[in-house]
């Protein structure tokens, strides 16, 4: 029987798991190539023979998504499979619409298919959007756990932007395991607070080959998830968190409304910055899709050591990456804390922007007057750097989950923004967890 051509379409992330859960050994299919977007430089690469397996000799190669419609021709595509998250519905239509009259079938996966089963409970913590705050409620729902006397170890949805092979299976338990696996920045911020908080926390890119090594030293296995993609895992409690700050995106964007579906808990994120009106829908919206979800009020506020150098300066100010590209969030923690303070002026980084780091605002014009800390590779920390010197401005506000003050220079005085989870009234996370244990 003639094996079914298959592209997957990704972003070195759900692409390469859908592919190991179900079409690695799979002699039903032939994926022909898979083709890559959202994260810059990974494309022109190879998924290596040693992870493909035995049905795939020479590995699988990793194309730009713009060659998606050529390669469909070229190889007389017949099903091509999204596999990325956080994207808006119009846009997971329209590239449905470009692949079938390319002449291919368009599928989106369902996690029944992808998940794998661990011999431990799993707690999951996913989201409907990208920044919402899960990786502070992972953190604030393992410190709970471990005052509970388990054994948590977290495991982080992939960011495999490396040597793919020698990233298969990644255990961080010391802040020198960062150097040692040579991470990017966006990798940094969501591991070292995990380890700094006493957390072992692994990734990677063979997720059942990782669950595996973490369940020898867990009692409870915890999710983190990224984007707003779903758990690589069968989940025992599902909590996914909403953003108020864009109310609507919960029932507009894939997968964050699968997620919101299948929670056993909703947490409301930023609740202390965000319009009542807002709040509101978000609320309401809950309520449509799944009322008998239990919801937890949170905020994230901010903190900053020596807020009172912000008064009336002009600041530049940095925030988490991800979050303001295709997360679209024009503003961050560091924002917020420039406001609080009473900076005199936020300062336009574009005038200032130098490589990669100025096709990151052509690519995304909606950032807005900051500057995202995008740090995919050495070359790309160092046109981040060369920017915000460059920027001509008082002070610079950190508001990243990691102390960028650790990867590069930074000539000018520079503050760094805190946050971390605080629920509000009842119930919380304690009395959730209670429960569940």
């Amino acid at each position: 029987m003639e094996r079914t051509k298959v592209i997957i379409m990704g972003a070195a992330g759900r692409d390469f798991h859908n592919f190991n859960t179900f079409f690695r050994d799979n002699e039903k299919y032939n994926v022909i190539a898979f083709t890559a977007t959202q994260i810059p430089d990974i494309d022109g690469r190879k998924y290596p023979t040693e992870l493909a397996g035995r049905l795939y000799p020479d590995g699988i190669k990793i194309y730009a998504e713009a060659e998606l419609v050529e390669l469909i021709q070229k190889f007389h595509v017949d099903e091509v499979i999204f596999s990325y998250s956080d994207v808006p519905y119009d846009y997971v239509m329209s590239h449905s619409a470009m692949v079938t009259d390319a002449g291919a079938d368009f599928k989106l996966m369902s996690a029944k298919h992808t998940q794998i089963k661990s011999t431990k409970p799993v707690i999951s913590v996913c989201a409907v959007r990208t920044g919402c705050g899960k990786s502070q409620t992972t953190r604030k729902i393992a410190k709970l756990l471990q005052n509970a006397g388990k054994k948590v170890v977290a495991i982080r949805h992939p960011m495999p932007y490396g040597n793919l092979l020698e990233q298969k299976v990644q255990r961080y338990a010391e802040l020198s395991d960062l150097d040692k696996y040579k991470c990017t920045i966006e990798e940094r911020e969501e591991y070292e607070p995990h380890i700094v908080s006493g957390t072992i926390i692994y990734a990677g890119v063979d997720y059942e080959a990782i669950i595996r090594e973490a369940e020898k030293e867990a009692d409870i296995i915890l999710w983190d998830g990224g984007n707003n993609d779903l758990s690589f895992y069968k989940t025992d409690l599902l909590i996914t968190i909403v953003d108020p700050h864009r109310a609507g995106d919960e029932i507009f964007y894939y997968p964050g409304e699968i997620n919101l579906l299948a929670a056993d808990v909703v947490l409301i994120n930023k609740i202390e910055t965000a319009d009542p009106d807002d709040i509101q829908l978000v609320r309401d919206n809950i309520h449509d899709v799944n009322p008998t979800a239990k919801v937890i009020d949170g905020a994230s506020p901010v903190f900053v050591d020596n807020y009172e150098l912000i008064r009336d300066k002009r600041v530049l100010v940095v925030e988490d990456g991800p979050t303001l590209t295709h997360g679209e969030m024009e503003y961050g923690a560091g924002v917020i804390a420039a406001e609080k303070f009473g900076a005199a002026e936020l300062v336009d980084p574009r005038p200032y922007t130098v490589g990669s780091i100025t096709k990151t605002f052509e690519k995304y014009p909606g950032i807005g007057t900051l500057l995202p800390a995008m740090g995919y590779g050495d070359q790309q920390i160092k046109e981040l750097e060369k920017t915000i010197n460059n920027t001509d401005c008082d002070l610079v506000i950190i508001g990243t989950p990691i102390d960028l003050r650790k990867l590069i220079t930074i000539n000018k005085p520079a503050l760094r923004v805190y946050y971390e989870l605080e629920e509000i009234g009842k119930p919380d996370l304690q009395e959730v967890l209670s429960e569940y244990l």
